[in-house]
């Protein structure tokens, strides 16, 4: 039995690996018979379980898996993959919303550029449209604090539009977020979306291997996972 510390393990219905489940996504169905995401974790019933990607759950509608998962006819609506990823989106910007009410969010690129000189700064969140001057003097203050551009990740995967919303502010192009509980769960949930998308619009989280998606073994190969459920 693993033990409170260690990851929960499941295998993903698609590819057969096993694998931590905050890389994944449970589904369970709801009383219609119809595949319903799971995000928080918590929906009662049998879950069946699939990697974090857009492609490969593209792949699990596609290939019709869910019935095999829950072992009884599972009707998937179409499009689950663009509904997940817009779920996933505002998971995310809800996210960084908390953190902003926190108080651990900063906005503007002097109140930004100052923090990173100064502050306990845990990432960079970048709007899409920021130019390339903005990002450079961005980049040089990492690089002045830390010694290089992607000791912290960037976050550039939202348009200014959404900055605005979620943040509370007009014309958000470059932000901040600061240590804390808020701001560590923000980030745990922007980057399960970049992984979800396959985007490299997160900058510096780990070495990019992270974002390949799994090799499919065969059925029986050694080490493919039998049971995908809960």
């Amino acid at each position: 039995m693993a033990s409170r510390n260690e990851p929960l393990i499941r295998s993903c219905v698609v590819s057969r690996l096993a694998m931590p489940t905050d890389r994944m996504i449970r589904f369970v169905l709801d009383p219609e018979g119809r595949v319903v995401p799971d995000l928080r974790r918590r929906l009662p019933g049998r879950g069946v379980w699939v990697t974090a990607r857009w492609e490969i759950l593209a792949a699990a509608e596609r290939k019709k898996v869910f019935s095999r998962g829950f072992r009884v006819e599972a009707k998937v609506e179409p499009g689950l993959a663009d509904r997940v990823d817009s779920l996933l989106e505002d998971a995310a910007l809800q996210s960084l919303s908390f953190a902003r009410k926190a108080g651990e969010i900063l906005t503007g690129f002097a109140k930004v550029e100052a923090a990173i000189a100064r502050d306990a700064v845990i990432a960079i969140v970048q709007a899409k449209e920021a130019g390339d001057d903005g990002r450079e003097k961005i980049e040089a203050a990492l690089r002045r604090r830390f010694g290089k551009a992607n000791s912290v990740p960037i976050v550039r995967i939202f348009a200014s539009g959404q900055l605005d919303l979620a943040l509370g502010r007009s014309n958000v192009i470059h932000a901040a977020l600061l240590a804390g509980r808020a701001s560590e769960n923000a980030m745990e949930r922007v980057a399960t979306l970049a992984r979800f998308r396959g985007e490299d619009g997160l900058v510096g989280i780990g070495d990019g291997s992270e974002t390949e998606p799994p090799e499919m073994p065969e059925k029986n190969a050694p080490g493919a996972a039998q049971d995908p459920q809960d």
